[in-house]
């Protein structure tokens, strides 16, 4: 297995996962199954610890920078914690078909609803979330108790397929609490950490994390994740709406194809 390349690797999935919010895993965990044959659970952990460093890489920057809502974001981490922690605990014990056909089924399902709303560039609050994160613009946000218990769907998630939630958590905000995408993309950053930690610690205890893999990936998915941060403003708002279709068809005909087991 080689470590450049394993570190580039991590360096293209940082950089898509900070963009989008999605932690790098939709990355990562193919790339190591398919071409380095690494056992699926062994993939997921090594994913996890890759989402740790997407996050501290991208959310330095975005909170720093006021674009992630904190206060929201912690919200929210009180259900996908809580969710993290059983979906790694019951990873062993749950079959994954059927988990990866409505998780392919939800992911058709979010781009038909993003590409319906695609006049809508921005919702409800500042238009860029400029200044407005470090203190959270909660009051302007709808369906919160709503939004806490769906996040612990994205906890389960990533619990059992190692990504971040990001998957869940944007279009959770997005479309139910009426959060700006940019917001969400940038507030998901900054939780997918907090839930792949939860997580990975599981993992971890259980022995299914390689350091020789993880390590080389992580120090590529840092300073990818620094890059896509920096990317976020120089991209539209537009354009990332249609990346993420782009990426919400290609995730789902993968879990599609792994529900049927082909």
């Amino acid at each position: 297995m080689t470590t450049l390349f394993l570190f580039i690797t991590g360096l293209l999935a940082g950089s898509f996962g900070a963009l989008l919010g999605l932690g790098g895993g939709v990355i990562v965990i193919p790339v190591l199954t398919m071409l380095f044959d690494l056992p699926i659970h062994t993939a997921v952990g090594v994913s996890l610890v890759g989402v740790i460093a997407t996050s501290t890489g991208a959310a330095i920057i975005y909170v720093r920078e006021g674009k992630a809502d904190i206060r929201l974001g912690m919200t929210l981490e009180l259900g996908t914690t809580v969710g993290a922690v059983a979906g790694a605990v019951i990873a062993g014990y749950v079959s994954p078909k059927v988990l990866y056909l409505l998780f392919a089924a939800m992911l058709f399902y979010n781009t038909y609803a993003m590409y319906r709303r695609g006049g809508e560039d921005e919702r409800a609050g500042p238009e860029n979330g400029e200044n407005k994160g470090r203190t959270g613009i909660r009051d302007q946000y709808r369906n919160i108790p709503q939004g806490v218990l769906l996040s612990s769907l994205a906890g389960i998630m990533s619990g059992l397929l190692g990504v971040g939630g990001g998957l869940i958590k944007i279009p959770v905000m997005y479309f139910l609490m009426g959060v700006p995408l940019k917001i969400a993309a940038a507030t998901s950053n900054f939780m997918i950490g907090v839930t792949a930690s939860a997580s990975a610690l599981i993992y971890f205890l259980d022995g299914r994390i390689e350091p020789l893999v993880a390590v080389p990936v992580a120090l590529g998915i840092f300073g990818g994740a620094i890059f896509g941060t920096w990317m976020n403003d120089r991209i539209s708002t537009g354009m990332l709406r249609k990346v993420f279709m782009v990426v919400f068809i290609y995730i789902a005909l993968q879990m599609f194809s792994k529900g049927l087991g082909s």
